[in-house]
């Protein structure tokens, strides 16, 4: 099966796929360096995943998509009353994704983004603390793990809870080198449990389009 992974990151969703061919899309240099250092047989591709998805999304069987999220945040819309904050669109990147693979994409796909302050503009399935917009039902269940609880980044535990972040994803953060903050790169990785969980219902529904197709023939 060929597979999108689109803003990679490091990879967590992608840990524990099997049997496919991969092409990770990251943005940030040192984030695809060191996706790349982790699964030296993908191709990964440092560009614009918003943009490459339009270009390229006729190639692959399998496409999942985790845009940013700040601006959809219910964390963000909390601290409208502290002082500095600045008000900001909420980036409509993400629905002009899901439209596009609803509408014309002919494999399976999976856009997951956290749960937004206001009321979703198009349906998704809920599962713990995120939504996921994919043309196939997902298990109610997606992981046993438990995730280390989120702090708040002020209250002087940040280095701990990266530490947990590290033991939980089995990732070191620490050799980011790059802009962005570590932690930040720690909370928003995505259980590699619930990547396998959604990646096999994929997989599955793919083998059984492929087997009646072949059994037309």
């Amino acid at each position: 099966m060929k597979v999108l992974n689109l803003y990679a990151c490091l990879g967590g969703n992608r840990l524990l796929w099997e049997n496919c061919e991969v092409t990770a899309v990251e943005l940030d240099k040192d984030l695809a360096r060191m996706y790349q250092e982790r699964f030296p047989n993908d191709t990964v591709i440092v560009g614009d995943a918003h943009e490459y998805l339009l270009q390229n999304y006729k190639n692959f069987d399998f496409i999942w998509s985790s845009p940013p999220c700040p601006t959809h945040s219910k964390i963000r819309i909390l601290r409208k009353d502290n002082i500095g904050f600045v008000p900001a669109y909420p980036e409509m990147q993400l629905y002009q994704e899901i439209i596009l693979l609803q509408k014309l994409f002919k494999g399976m796909f999976c856009v997951e983004n956290v749960i937004p302050y206001y009321e979703p503009l198009i349906p998704a399935q809920k599962r713990g603390r995120h939504l996921y917009w994919c043309n196939f039902k997902l298990p109610q269940i997606l992981t046993t793990r438990n995730c280390p609880k989120i702090r708040a980044k002020d209250n002087g535990l940040e280095a701990q809870q990266l530490k947990d972040l590290s033991d939980f994803h089995n990732f070191d953060f620490s050799l980011y080198e790059g802009a962005q903050r570590k932690i930040k790169i720690a909370r928003n990785l995505i259980d590699y449990e619930v990547g396998k969980t959604i990646f096999d219902v994929a997989m599955k529904l793919h083998t059984q389009i492929q087997d009646k197709q072949l059994s037309i023939f």
